[in-house]
């Protein structure tokens, strides 16, 4: 009776889990396309959500690298137990909020992942990991897969803006280009539905084998790929609202042909992993195309304090879950009691970070900047920030919500670059003016001398 209790409770977290894995990843296929003005944002979510419960039901060779291959499960005993899984989803869960709190798009694949292994390792010692699989489907495809993916929407920008030019600047993405913004932002919810819910479907049948519920080396039931698909389309529609801020507006200006190259990056790059059971982080996949795209887009600037602040987020989420999984696991050695504990302080914190992210209420309405940064610039208002409060603020055009901040330097360095630009513009169009007048002048001469 308590075995069947507690793997009732890691299925009600891992499904919790993934919800967060939804809302927290909204922002990978729905950003640029919102910050383009390509969809509506609420018309992107409701996209997105759909698109992932589809994706859910096409693959399960990555709940396959989850359940019979990151942990060493089998004949000689299961190594793993309930109450270690419940710990490192609580690991997961826990960097998750916090990271969306910032507004920072973390790999909740990593979450996952540090969670479990800090967990399993106090829980059963090193040998519980499997070494092999670690690097070659985890960590090797984690460093390589975000420069892969930002090479190939660099190179697909460089083409996207040869063929599209024309299209570029029209903030509401109309006409064929519109479509096919649609289309490849679709493609990576169909991907990410693909690839990230496999992973929660992972987790709960390695829970079952480890109860002794499943056969080891099986793939999920039926029953585990619906509530995981519904349990991360559900998670999508609620919409990441402060991490879409950052990756549709606080990384580089979006332009449709940018964002069109970088979800088509981002799509290939997540579907080619999937096929092969990587266990990527579509997080680190988006994020390296949106730098790539910005890097492709002549005159555009990469903000890479942003980036700085995001690859810490990325560096410090194995450890961070995993330490966070530790100590929930060794609290679970109590039993049934430390299950428990580990519940009343996890529901705490969850309460509490939703509590929190009440003071700076980021939705559809103010997910990217109402008033465009130029109009910032030239109305002559500087950004008021606060430690304890960010407050609107009003231009002669309009007022620009609160801002998170990593948007707030996101606006101070796009002011920065647009008034460069600004200057550049000018410094030229007076090079040109003055070429002209310098040939009419030595003409002059000329026929005076005849």
């Amino acid at each position: 009776m308590e075995l069947t209790l507690i793997v009732l409770l890691v299925i009600v977290l891992a499904l919790f889990f993934d919800f967060t894995n939804g809302f927290h990843d909204t922002a990978n296929a729905m950003a640029t396309p919102i910050a383009t003005g390509a969809l509506k944002p609420k018309t992107a979510v409701l996209l997105a959500a759909l698109l992932n419960l589809v994706g859910a039901f096409l693959s399960t060779e990555v709940a396959k690298t989850i359940s019979g291959g990151l942990i060493n499960e089998g004949d000689g005993g299961v190594l793993i137990t309930p109450e270690m899984i419940f710990a490192g989803l609580i690991g997961a869960i826990v960097w998750n909020l916090v990271t969306w709190l910032y507004g920072l798009p973390s790999s909740s694949s990593h979450a996952l992942f540090g969670g479990l292994i800090g967990a399993a390792i106090v829980g059963a010692g090193i040998s519980a990991i499997n070494g092999g699989v670690f690097l070659s489907k985890i960590l090797i495809p984690a460093l390589a897969a975000p420069v892969t993916a930002g090479l190939v929407a660099f190179t697909a920008t460089r083409v996207a803006y040869a063929i599209t030019r024309r299209h570029d600047g029209k903030k509401d993405g109309r006409g064929r280009f519109r479509y096919a913004q649609i289309a490849s932002s679709s493609l990576i919810a169909l991907a990410h539905g693909t690839n990230d819910a496999q992973k929660t479907m992972g987790v709960i049948t390695l829970t079952l084998v480890a109860a002794n519920m499943q056969q080891p080396g099986t793939g999920p039931h039926l029953w585990v790929v619906i509530a995981c698909a519904l349990a991360i389309a559900i998670g999508t529609y609620s919409g990441g609202w402060r991490i879409i801020r950052t990756l549709g507006a606080g990384l580089t200006q979006v332009k449709p042909a940018q964002g069109f190259a970088a979800e088509t990056a981002t799509s290939a790059t997540i579907l080619a992993s999937s096929h092969l059971g990587f266990a990527l982080s579509t997080t680190q996949v988006a994020s390296g195309s949106v730098i790539g795209s910005g890097l492709g887009r002549r005159g555009s600037s990469v903000r890479w304090r942003t980036v700085g602040r995001i690859a810490s987020g990325w560096l410090f989420t194995l450890p961070a879950a995993g330490l966070v999984g530790a100590i929930a696991a060794l609290i679970a050695h109590l039993g049934m009691v430390g299950v428990i504990i580990d519940a009343v302080l996890g529901l705490g914190f969850i309460l509490f970070i939703f509590w929190r992210s009440r003071r700076n209420q980021v939705d559809a309405s103010n997910a990217i900047p109402a008033v465009p940064v130029p109009d910032v610039a030239e109305s002559g208002y500087a950004v008021r920030i606060r430690k304890s409060k960010v407050k609107s603020v009003k231009t002669k055009t309009g007022t620009i919500p609160p801002l998170t901040p990593v948007a707030q330097s996101a606006v101070r360095a796009d002011i920065a670059a647009r008034e460069a630009e600004k200057a550049a513009r000018e410094a030229e169009a007076a090079s040109q003016q003055a070429e002209p007048d310098g040939r009419g002048g030595a003409a002059e001469h000329g026929e005076g001398a005849r």
